[in-house]
Order: structure tokens, then sequence, then C-alpha cells
């Protein structure tokens, strides 16, 4: 896993497509359902012309996490959903997924603390379950 300070990634060498798959069925089994999804590739080229590789945004959202956050702190749905994105880079494919401490940061609010380290662990759980061959 590849720590960054505001998300966490695993490369892999599923295509695009398998990998948006797989990461789909291991956020589902972590209780996540995809809420919105951009391509933004596609859009890139539509709006502005700009020609590049495969690249989704996946909104996630855990419905019981989504609601004791938005119980300790009003506004929380500025920060939501959990983003994952899913993207070629050479011949690999990243999955990368915010790091959910962000937003206990962002907030300073430490009700947040808990519910962050489960969204942690779940979106842990199911990076790692991508192949990484």
């Amino acid at each position: 896993m590849n720590e960054r300070g505001y998300g966490m990634a695993v490369s892999t060498s599923l295509s695009p497509d398998e990998a948006e798959a797989h990461i789909r069925a291991e956020l589902e089994a972590e209780g996540f359902g995809v809420l919105t999804e951009i391509d933004l590739a596609a859009t890139l080229k539509e709006k502005v012309g700009v020609e590049r590789g495969p690249y989704k945004i996946l909104g996630a959202c855990n419905p019981n996490l989504a609601a004791r956050a938005v119980e300790a702190e009003e506004d929380i749905g500025l920060l939501l959903p959990c983003n994952v994105v899913v993207y070629q880079s050479g011949d690999r494919t990243v999955v990368a997924a915010m790091e959910p401490q962000t937003i206990v940061q962002l907030t300073s609010n430490p009700e947040l603390e808990d519910i962050a380290k489960e969204a942690r662990q779940r979106l842990d759980r199911a990076l790692s379950a991508l192949p990484q061959e």
C-alpha cells in the first residue's frame, strides 16, 4: 500500500475496467455503496479536448458511518462521500482512496476520530484485496 498524506493507493496489473469492478465488489463487501461516478477522462475529452488514459472517480459511502458522521458534524456532507479513484498509470492501474483522517484534521472534531478510523480500516481492506502482482 502506498501512503499519501491525503490518501492511500495500490497498483495492480488489472486493466482499469477489471480494477474498477474488483474495487466496487470489495467496497460493497465493506458496506460501501457507490453513489456517484465521474468518468473524468471522458469529461475532459468532451469539455476541453484533453485526451488522457482512463480515470474514474467513484463516490463511495457507507451509510452507517455517514449517519454517525453527520450526527457528530452537521456540515460533514461537504467532505463526503469518500472518493476512490481508478486510473491508468503506464502499464499499471492505480486504485486510490481518500484518507478518512483528513476529515478529522479539517474539522478538528474529535467525535469523528472513531468513525474515520473505522472508515480507514474498511477502505484499507478493500484496497488490500486487489491483486498487486
